[in-house]
């Protein structure tokens, strides 16, 4: 199965061509600069170099938020246009879980976390499972960050942190959680695109035209407008 998997969900872009067990290539940039004129370019001048061609494709998996409204929108738009076009499956994965994967190999719980301003996070819980798999042991949420380690108090496991937006929030994590709270090194913070493709490989495909993002929460402007409209 040859796949392209593309994030452009927060500010770190991932654009991943992967064959079967083999990444064939993999891009990461962690700028601020805008993924709707770079990303495409990105794809095109990845799959020149590792010689795949959009017809060989066989599946088209994208992050689909939560994170940034535009970064979500635009790769999910891109990630459909491209499976629509090109008639190949679409997957889509958790932003969250994705960068989750930084510590699938840690004895304890990881818990990824994007900044959602006044204080909240984008997060979840990710762990080993009766299963011996790791996954997502409590649903990805929005959550206030008081709320959400107070919960995380109740385990009796070490918790890796891991995120770019970390440091925001490290001082109140390590004050309240002390000794239980692990922080991920520089290098864990980045989400890899051959991670989401790894993942996307196992899931059973999304139905194209009805495929959503998870943005986990409403925009500004739609709170806005369902309060003009009483709702």
């Amino acid at each position: 199965m040859k796949v392209l998997a593309i994030d452009t969900s927060n500010l770190v872009m991932g654009i991943a061509v992967m064959d079967e067990g083999k990444v064939l290539g993999e891009y990461i940039t962690n700028l601020k600069k805008n993924h709707s004129i770079r990303v495409m370019p990105a794809i095109e001048q990845l799959m020149k170099e590792t010689g795949v061609r959009p017809a060989e494709l066989d599946r088209i998996v994208v992050a689909k938020g939560p994170g940034s409204y535009t970064g979500v929108r635009i790769g999910v738009t891109i990630a459909k246009t491209l499976a629509w076009t090109l008639k190949k499956e679409l997957v889509g994965i958790s932003s969250l879980q994705v960068l989750a994967q930084s510590g699938k190999y840690f004895n304890g719980f990881t818990v990824p976390l994007f900044d959602a301003r006044r204080t909240q996070l984008f997060t979840g819980l990710y762990g080993q499972a009766e299963s011996g798999e790791f996954e997502n042991l409590c649903e990805d949420r929005i959550i206030l960050l008081k709320d959400w380690l107070e919960k995380l108090q109740t385990t009796d496991k070490k918790i890796l942190f891991v995120g770019n937006d970390l440091p925001l929030h490290q001082e109140t994590i390590s004050e309240v959680l002390g000794s239980q709270a692990v922080f991920g090194h520089v290098s864990d913070h980045n989400p890899r695109p051959s991670e989401l493709g790894r993942i996307g490989m196992q899931r059973e495909p999304d139905e194209i035209h009805s495929f959503t993002p998870s943005y986990l929460q409403l925009a500004e402007a739609e709170v806005n407008w369902l309060k003009s409209q009483g709702k």
